[in-house]
């Protein structure tokens, strides 16, 4: 009875979904009764509704953490970019087919574009000290670290003069600082890239592994370094393997994909219509991954609401069960003066608790189930306050539909037969 008592103070208090239904406190203590005095039964028939909110919110927390992964990943690679890529490669060098002439090129007749970025990729071993390390040496401008949104943890990126003069410096990827120079402060110090010493000026800072397709971007395993000062120092697989990425930036994201479209002409037609390049457009993969997001949510949810209805059946079926039990009280309740309304909004609000506890209970499980997930598994969950709120809703109605029609057979019981009923 104390417990009673406590949680309907606890509900009137706060002036939950009861108060909108002008549900007043004898009531809500009756129906509190009539759950408490079958706590196995009640505690069964939640079952189904605690299940189906768990899965609810542990699904759409899977579906809204992949989608935020998904689309930091994609943003990493700058939703106003294009992006062409070689697709040959060397074995020690990364080959490309790619030109300083395309760039010029895409400049004159790409007038939707403000800046191009080529870059120069070679596959070299690093040392510092007693340390060494393989990984990609990137040539490229002072442009690349905004549009691909780099961040500078230490010292400083390089500049045009820097490139003009074909100077030795160079920026680190925050694992390659860290596994050449430990907890030692890299700025300052030289290191070799192959048989080229560089004198580091910057540390970036970690960024997100981006896994865009089949391809991978790990601007963490990388080093940068001005475009000429690479192109010159670094000895080419062949004449015609001058570039083997450039990056296209539109101001204008209505004009993203026809530009995307009319590069592609482009470069095909001076490569004479032979397509050794491939373009990765970061906003069409954003648009790809919504529309994979959308129909996973749709899936998952569908499996979720078979939960709530089998758990609201479950409802349904001891509601009904209540009923032909209680019918003697029902009979005299309306003979002391209960109306049907009284009737029917007592039985009616049994079930509403029950689904509703049972929602409560559910979103707690369902965060449970989501920090497991995350806890045994590389897969991020985000629990979000409409999912919550879309939990709760739903475990409402549910009460409310599958509570209403063994309510409303209760209130239609004639009193003088429910007197007789043994």
């Amino acid at each position: 009875m104390k417990l009673n008592y406590l949680i309907t103070k606890y509900l009137l208090e706060n002036k939950l979904i009861f108060r909108f239904f002008r549900i007043d406190e004898e009531l809500l203590s009756i129906g509190l009764q009539g759950i408490m005095e079958h706590k196995l039964r009640s505690f069964l028939t939640m079952l189904g509704i605690i299940f189906g909110v768990a899965a609810v919110i542990a699904m759409l927390a899977i579906g809204e953490g992949a989608r935020r992964q998904a689309l930091a990943q994609i943003k990493s690679l700058g939703l106003n970019n294009i992006i062409i890529q070689s697709t040959e490669e060397g074995k020690n060098s990364i080959e490309g087919h790619l030109s300083f002439n395309d760039v010029q090129a895409l400049q004159k007749v790409i007038p939707a574009v403000d800046v191009i970025v080529p870059m120069v990729q070679y596959e070299a071993e690093v040392f510092h000290q007693t340390h060494s390390k393989t990984t990609t040496l990137t040539g490229t401008l002072p442009e690349f670290f905004e549009l691909m949104r780099l961040q500078v943890d230490q010292g400083m990126i390089f500049t045009h003069w820097d490139n003009d003069q074909f100077q030795r410096v160079c920026v680190l990827g925050s694992e390659v600082a860290r596994d050449l120079f430990l907890t030692e402060n890299p700025l300052g110090k030289l290191i070799k890239i192959g048989s080229v010493w560089f004198r580091v000026i910057g540390v970036l800072q970690y960024q997100p592994i981006s896994n865009v397709g089949a391809n991978e971007v790990d601007f963490n395993q990388k080093i940068y370094a001005p475009l000429q000062t690479v192109y010159v120092r670094f000895s080419r697989p062949s004449e015609n393997s001058q570039l083997q990425q450039i990056v296209l930036h539109v101001p204008d994201e209505t004009k993203i994909v026809a530009t995307a479209k009319f590069t592609e002409v482009v470069l095909k037609r001076r490569h004479h219509q032979k397509k050794d390049f491939k373009l990765i457009v970061p906003e069409l993969l954003l648009r790809q991954s919504a529309e994979t997001q959308r129909l996973f949510n749709i899936v998952m949810g569908t499996i979720a609401g078979i939960s709530l209805l089998v758990g609201g059946i479950g409802i349904m079926n001891i509601m009904l069960a209540s009923v032909f039990e209680r019918t003697r009280e029902i009979g005299i309740r309306r003979s002391v003066g209960a109306t049907r309304k009284d009737i029917l909004g007592q039985f009616l609000l049994e079930a509403i608790l029950l689904s509703l506890i049972g929602g409560l209970v559910g979103i707690l499980f369902g965060y449970l189930l989501s920090f497991i997930v995350t806890l045994f598994s590389e897969w991020n969950t985000y629990v979000s306050w409409w999912s919550v709120l879309l939990a709760v809703g739903v475990s409402v109605s549910v009460g409310i539909l599958f509570g209403f029609f063994p309510a409303r057979k209760a209130a239609e019981l004639n009193p003088i037969d429910a007197l007789r009923y043994e």
